[in-house]
């Protein structure tokens, strides 16, 4: 057992791209954690996807002995963090099981919008903060500006940062010194009831589920009967093990460690982040504070290109939720599309990878419906009704009122693009906050509906500012709106994968833009294609397909006109009867293209 002055508990926070994953490897190198022949890059991802987008996207921890200069042994505990703002909650976890934090600014770039949120987390989480300078070592690198950055922006005191190069090893062993001198020591009594925070869990096709815990108060042994406070369910510790980074047993856990254990827990979902584990035979009164259920807040719809492989992806849905029980799906039945589920998300970056994951591991083609979010429904009954799929939206003379999903989005952006950025958060339905400015960046803050961000929001972002901006948003709650249906009608028949929610005064102007798209993806058929885009039973856009004709006149050399006029009627005739029988098929790239709304 470790004394507990001699633990150091530490977060690694940064912006994607700023090099922690890398700094990581080196301090990793440094302390001896794996052989040279056992280090890869980015040791700490284990994902591919996430070693080629080069983000984090499951917090990863890794403990490492470190001889100080004091002559001491220091045992340090890192978490690495994911940034993107879809997994934020994971990310207060993380730092819920830490006492202090390492912050990562590119020395390059300077403080960005994930920076400051990630940071703003650590400050409520009552962190000891280490400012890093990474990436010094590149020509570009700036670092009397990004000091005075951090100081301007955050509030934190960069006048000590430590100055390093993940890629080079550059003032490795002077972070892993500030480490030790600056940090707090956790606290913890071995022997009040065992105590734990559930940090983090996967699943393993051999051990079943593993969970990252953190030790508050007592001690975790094998054969120690657990309870999980916010289910109740009892389990028995089959295996205590910590990461270095490779599993390793150990015989117990105690107070400021970080390790994992294993119980033969069959399903994630019993195993919450952020919940508290306690000895089911001497409980502790209390629950560590800040647990609350992941809630999803993107949601699509996904269907098999291949009809006949809607059980692969059934199965390929529950083996991901396995991993992550932050998905939600339930089945869904489409007229247009066939058989599939309606899935919920954390965020857009975490549709992403799911539908990548889906396409890679299990290799199956699918379609996606266009992203929507949950809208709330004040019933004139009375009652409230969330609202996940526009498809289901009830008669609008049931409802009182529609209120929709706000978030509180910060940009930082080049003061010569704010232009362009103030311009798009307007058009987006934005109200403005507040704007700041920070030597020659602005700082804009805006309340925007989360439903105008979800389509292509970051996308047109990146694209107006040279890829400069950066961009993070929080949700704030639910705000009334003026909101409407429009329904997509193929040959006056509803297709309801085309259905969507949007604000009044924007309703005409993107069914027109559907329509105007539809009617150059479906093919011509032997009878005219009315596209229409209505609004409850106003239609308010019309593109016409026009029919294929076969030149039945083509026989008639000369004579009277009479006969052609017959031979035509007689054609007319069966393009109506026609029209009332035939089918559209609608191929499934034009749904695709259809729901890529935005794009000019």
């Amino acid at each position: 057992m470790t004394e507990l002055n001699l633990i150091r508990n530490f977060a690694i926070i940064a912006h994607i791209d700023h090099g922690k994953s890398t700094l990581a490897d080196r301090m990793i190198e440094y302390c001896g954690g794996l052989s040279e022949r056992e280090m890869t890059e980015q040791v700490l991802d284990s994902m591919d996807i996430e070693k080629e987008r080069g983000i984090t996207i499951k917090a990863q921890t890794v403990r490492l002995n470190y001889k100080a200069k004091d002559g001491k042994t220091y045992q340090l505990n890192l978490m690495d963090t994911p940034g993107h703002v879809d997994f934020s909650y994971e990310v207060s976890r993380s730092l819920a099981s830490c006492e202090g934090s390492v912050l990562v600014v590119d020395a390059t770039q300077g403080v960005e919008a994930q920076t400051l949120a990630n940071v703003y987390l650590a400050i409520e989480n009552n962190h000891e903060i280490v400012p890093v300078l990474n990436k010094v070592d590149l020509p570009s690198a700036d670092v009397e500006r990004v000091k005075q950055q951090i100081e301007d922006v955050i509030g934190l005191d960069a006048s000590d940062a430590v100055e390093t190069s993940g890629k080079t090893g550059l003032g490795v062993p002077d972070l892993l010194e500030a480490i030790v001198h600056r940090l707090p020591a956790p606290q913890g009594d071995e022997n009040a009831p065992l105590k734990a925070l559930l940090i983090d869990s996967w699943y393993d096709s051999y051990l079943g589920v593993i969970i990252l815990v953190r030790i508050k108060d007592g001690v975790l042994k094998k054969k120690t009967p657990i309870r999980m406070m916010s289910n109740n369910a009892v389990y028995s510790v089959d295996k205590v093990g910590i990461f270095t980074p490779k599993m390793q047993d150990i015989e117990a856990l105690y107070p400021g460690e970080v390790g994992f254990i294993t119980a033969s827990i069959k399903s994630v979902s019993d195993c919450r982040v952020g919940d508290t584990i306690t000895d089911n035979k001497n409980p502790c009164s209390e629950a560590l504070p800040g647990f609350k259920p992941s809630i999803p807040v993107v949601f699509c719809s996904i269907f098999p290109v291949d009809s006949s492989q809607y059980d692969a992806l059934k199965d390929a849905l529950a083996k991901l939720k396995l991993n992550d029980a932050s998905i939600n799906y339930q089945n869904e039945n489409s007229a247009a599309l066939g058989l599939g589920f309606r899935c919920g998300f954390l965020g857009l970056l975490h549709m992403e990878i799911i539908q990548e994951r889906i396409g890679r591991e299990f290799d199956l083609d699918i379609i996606t419906t266009a992203p929507s979010v949950a809208y709330k429904l004040h019933m004139t009954s009375g009652e409230e009704v969330m609202l996940h799929n526009p498809a289901d939206m009830p008669d609008l003379s049931t409802v009182r009122s529609i209120e929709e999903p706000m978030v509180r989005a910060t940009i930082l952006v080049p003061d010569n693009y704010l232009g362009a950025v103030l311009k798009l958060c307007t058009e987006r339905r934005g109200e403005q906050v507040e704007l700041t400015y920070v030597g020659s960046r602005a700082m804009v803050i805006y309340n925007i509906p989360l439903n105008e961000i979800v389509f292509d929001f970051y996308d047109r972002l990146k694209s107006i500012t040279s890829g400069y901006a950066s961009f993070d948003y929080e949700l704030t709650g639910y705000q009334e709106s003026d909101l409407v249906k429009v329904q997509i009608l193929i040959n006056e028949e509803p297709v309801d994968a085309l259905a969507f929610l949007c604000h009044r005064s924007e309703a005409e102007s993107r069914g027109r833009q559907i329509c105007e798209r539809l009617k150059d993806l479906i093919p011509r058929h032997l009878f005219k294609i009315p596209i229409q885009a209505a609004i409850g039973g106003r239609v308010v856009a019309r593109e016409t397909i026009s029919a294929l004709r076969k030149d039945v006149t083509a026989k008639c050399y000369g004579g009277d006109v009479t006969r052609k006029r017959k031979l035509l009627d007689k054609q007319k005739k069966g393009k109506q009867r026609m029209r009332q029988f035939g089918k559209v098929e609608v191929p499934q790239s034009a749904f695709i293209e259809a729901l890529r709304i935005g794009d000019d």
